[in-house]
């Protein structure tokens, strides 16, 4: 047996206790190998509905599927061993009642080994919030721009701006607090805002959009490694050009086909020597 010892999965409750500490790193993951690859970086790994647009091309995140987030949720718990993995709840699954949301939120831990789910919302979801952790299931909640209310907000924009919206944000994550969540994703909020929330409230936030201020940061890995070419928000830093670099790589491989340069022998199968190959 290894003397090495495999390292211990970072927890929720670890996690919350990260408030005003160091900056909660977290990334979205939506595979196995993605997952492998951002884990020993990483502090928490978001399968996020996003997965919806920048893996299946949707429009908006609202086509997303509970069978979605179970099976890519599944590959990404199969390629983290140490980050803390969050799924978030699709659109539908969770909104009609918190019984809803629990039966959907006990599939997602039951069927993935997920430490918790990510659920939008803020006062009007705390009653929901409360029985979930009640029951087991920790939650992290998002309030400020939520993907899946696009509709009612008229499109994807910065939320915040006026003293009325500036409250509801600072109301809703008080709410989630209060209901036991142990981090939110604060998104698309104006900065002011979102330092002020992250100030006040007593449990950690993790900005998309909003403040360096907050106490951890995440982002769409699509967009962080240049893969998703539909736009670039504002609030995003890209690393690398990765997308650019898999058309380049595509092309070359084109143009060796065409050319007959691929494949070449020592890509082949040949007879050994002094008798056949056997298959």
């Amino acid at each position: 047996m290894s003397a090495v010892k495999a390292a211990k999965r970072i927890s929720t409750p670890q996690i919350r206790a990260r408030k005003g500490q160091e900056p909660i790193v977290c990334l979205t993951a939506y595979t196995t190998e993605m997952a492998r690859r951002l884990d020993p970086h990483v502090d928490l790994l978001l399968v996020g509905d996003s997965l919806g647009m920048v893996i299946y091309g949707f429009d908006s995140t609202l086509p997303v599927t509970l069978d979605m987030m179970i099976a890519h949720g599944a590959a990404v718990v199969r390629g983290a061993s140490r980050a803390c993995v969050i799924v978030d709840l699709p659109f539908g699954s969770y909104q009609a009642s918190p019984e809803q949301a629990f039966h959907s939120a006990a599939r997602v831990m039951a069927e993935t080994g997920a430490s918790g789910v990510k659920i939008e919302g803020g006062e009007a979801l705390a009653e929901t919030v409360r029985f979930l952790t009640q029951r087991g299931v920790p939650v992290c909640a998002h309030v400020g721009l939520m993907p899946q209310a696009v509709n009612v907000a008229g499109g994807f924009k910065a939320t915040g701006r006026s003293d009325e919206e500036a409250r509801q944000i600072t109301h809703d994550a008080e709410a989630m607090a209060e209901a036991g969540a142990f981090a939110i994703v604060l998104e698309g909020t104006l900065e002011p805002v979102a330092r002020a929330i992250t100030e006040t409230l007593p449990i950690p936030t993790i900005g998309i959009g909003a403040s360096p201020a907050c106490d951890g940061q995440v982002l769409v890995i699509d967009d962080v490694l240049g893969l998703y070419s539909e736009f670039t928000p504002k609030f995003v830093k890209r690393y690398a050009e990765i997308g650019n670099q898999i058309s380049e790589a595509a092309a070359s491989y084109a143009a060796d086909v065409r050319a007959r340069r691929f494949p070449a022998m020592e890509h082949c199968f040949l007879p050994k020597s002094g008798g056949q190959s056997r298959s």
